[in-house]
């Protein structure tokens, strides 16, 4: 058989294999992701949450991850609510969503006013957010149990990380362990975070916002976990993670507020790394 002959037959045999994946999945499985498109095209969803899917790629995101509406997932600090408003609803009938949020019992005002803007959040369409859990997720002070152990098929954190790392190495360390004890074997851990270019030097506290790729790949290893896929969904070449007041300096925040805004603008929401992880 000449080159070209080898050439023809490896492009049909790879036809004839993604046309073979193709065929295996399901209806339920075609539907899932029809349903993960629905509710991240529902008019429940916050406006200026909706403005940013340009920047978060929310479908590509959960996909990637293997998110399934059967689940039962962890969304550690879900913060405003952002993905929440999609994870809710789509888990919400055959799933189960835990959201391990901010300490309402916190000395600190700052996490009191988080437990209770999610609890706010929650109330304000209960057709949609009534089946979500509430448990508690504060590494600083070691409240960690937030799901029964291996109980999880999922959880996920979106730009948390480098929150953690001011805590010092040996809580982040609680903080992925504490992810890889609430996962059933074979879950998944989820991780978006802002990324530090490899040639630039994280800080302590990583006080720019951005960490290393490899720090986090690092710390999730030693936690047990191993790397099943990387993605550049969320990355963004153009954000090079220089700013004077790091990644708050860029959309949405514009910690330099009309200082160099057109910049910042034109360069847009941070670049991400997309990391899955797989309790083995």
């Amino acid at each position: 058989m000449n080159l070209l002959h080898k050439s023809r037959r490896s492009v049909m045999l790879a036809s004839l294999s993604v046309l073979s994946a193709v065929a295996t999945l399901t209806p339920a499985q075609a539907q899932a992701d029809e349903a993960l498109k629905a509710v991240i095209a529902g008019s429940h969803r916050t406006p200026a949450f909706v403005a940013r899917d340009a920047a978060r790629h929310p479908y590509e995101t959960l996909t990637f991850f293997g998110i399934k509406p059967t689940m039962t997932v962890v969304e550690l600090s879900p913060g405003g609510g952002w993905y929440t408003e999609i994870l809710a609803p789509y888990l919400r009938d055959k799933g189960q969503l835990i959201l391990a949020g901010d300490d309402p019992a916190s000395e600190q005002a700052y996490f009191q006013r988080s437990a209770a803007r999610l609890k706010e959040k929650l109330a304000s369409n209960p057709a949609l957010y009534d089946r979500a859990q509430v448990a508690v997720f504060a590494p600083g002070t070691g409240k960690l149990d937030y799901a029964k152990p291996g109980s999880a098929d999922m959880v996920l954190t979106f730009r948390n990380v480098h929150n953690w790392v001011s805590l010092g190495e040996v809580k982040v360390q609680a903080a992925f362990k504490s992810a890889f004890t609430a996962l059933k074997p074979g879950g998944v851990f989820g991780v978006v975070d802002h990324r530090l270019p490899a040639s630039a030097t994280q800080t302590e506290k990583a006080e720019s916002g951005y960490v290393h790729q490899a720090y986090v790949i690092r710390m999730a290893e030693s936690a047990g976990f191993k790397l099943a896929a990387s993605s550049e969904v969320n990355a963004n070449p153009k954000d090079k993670a220089d700013h004077p007041n790091g990644v708050w300096d860029l959309p949405p925040t514009y910690a330099s507020k009309d200082k160099d805004r057109a910049r910042f603008e034109a360069i847009g929401e941070s670049d991400r790394m997309t990391l899955r992880f797989v309790k083995p």
